[in-house]
């Protein structure tokens, strides 16, 4: 206790009521007095800069694909880390799917043309006439020949030509559009495998489980919450400010935080100033008096190191 107000000089104490009665009377009614005294002192040197309750930033981890929940590995108050398994659903349809489009990928496949080989026996007969039209030329040009051999050669070569250029054409058409409808099929196969992935349901960063919501047999669907996390290793402590004290706060600052414990003495902690609100507002009738509720307030966020002692909605208090 601080005894450093207590120090009476003797007019005073002369002042005091019982001024005229016996010594005894004086002593007993400095003793009555005393306790009274202190107790003012003390809630004048105590009183905190600002008062509030503890959270944390939590989020909620949810399914993105359909089915039913084959595990569940965690439970309510659990600490996981980052990319821990959560859960697990149920990917048997998704595989019968998945190998589905496959054999249907492989049936187009066979259905392909092999250019090469089918236009190899048009190419050979090709070759063949150019020799016989090179040979037949030379001999007409010696008077070996005559000019129809040399024409009749030259005009099947040309039909081979086109019946070449034709069959290729042919070929490499029917194969595009095998192609066209291979393409998407892959594209569904990947699809499926991404669908694969998220089956598995994994913890996006480290943390708390606060609660969880479904259970192993039960269905899930897209976008429906399985747990809610939050990450207890920081602790946010939102208070409230006047308009007064505002100017001696600033974003990093250090400040003490303070919470109830088990002996009469507080436990305090080092916080850091997180976050200040731009505009005022009334104070929340929740921590204050009706009277004070009319006044308006900064909220302001602390931020503080948990070391297991802190929990969500733990009343606390902080001076600057």
């Amino acid at each position: 206790m601080n005894f450093r107000h207590l120090n009476f000089s003797k007019s005073q104490f002369d002042s005091l009521p019982g001024r005229g009665i016996s010594n005894w009377g004086k002593y007993t009614f400095y003793l009555l007095i005393l306790p009274l005294v202190i107790i003012s002192c003390k809630s004048g040197d105590d009183r905190a800069d600002a008062y509030g309750n503890f959270e944390a930033d939590s989020y909620y981890i949810s399914a993105e694909v359909n089915g039913k929940i084959s595990s569940f590995n965690v439970d309510e108050g659990d600490i996981i880390k980052k990319g821990s398994t959560i859960a697990t659903i149920d990917s048997m349809q998704l595989y019968f799917q998945k190998n589905q489009l496959i054999a249907r990928v492989e049936a187009l496949k066979s259905k392909l043309q092999d250019v090469p080989v089918q236009l190899a026996s048009l190419q050979e007969r090709e070759q063949i006439l150019l020799r016989e039209v090179n040979r037949v030329k030379s001999l007409f040009a010696d008077s070996a020949a005559t000019q129809k051999q040399v024409d009749d050669l030259t005009g099947e070569l040309k039909v081979v030509q086109k019946q070449l250029a034709a069959t290729k054409s042919q070929l490499s058409t029917a194969n595009r559009g095998l192609l066209s409808e291979i393409e998407p099929v892959q594209w569904q196969i990947r699809q499926i495998e991404d669908q694969l992935a998220k089956t598995t349901v994994k913890a996006p960063a480290d943390g708390t489980i606060l609660e969880t919501f479904k259970e192993p047999g039960e269905l899930a669907f897209p976008g429906q919450p399985l747990a809610k996390i939050a990450d207890l290793s920081t602790m946010t402590l939102r208070g409230y400010v006047s308009g007064n004290q505002l100017s001696s706060l600033k974003i990093g600052q250090e400040v003490n935080v303070s919470v109830d414990s088990e002996s009469d003495e507080m436990k305090s902690f080092k916080g850091k100033v997180s976050w200040i609100a731009s505009e005022a507002e009334f104070t929340p009738k929740v921590i204050q008096t009706k009277e004070e509720r009319v006044n308006m307030v900064y909220a302001v966020k602390f931020a503080v190191k948990n070391d297991g002692t802190l929990k969500i909605g733990m009343p606390g208090e902080v001076l600057f």
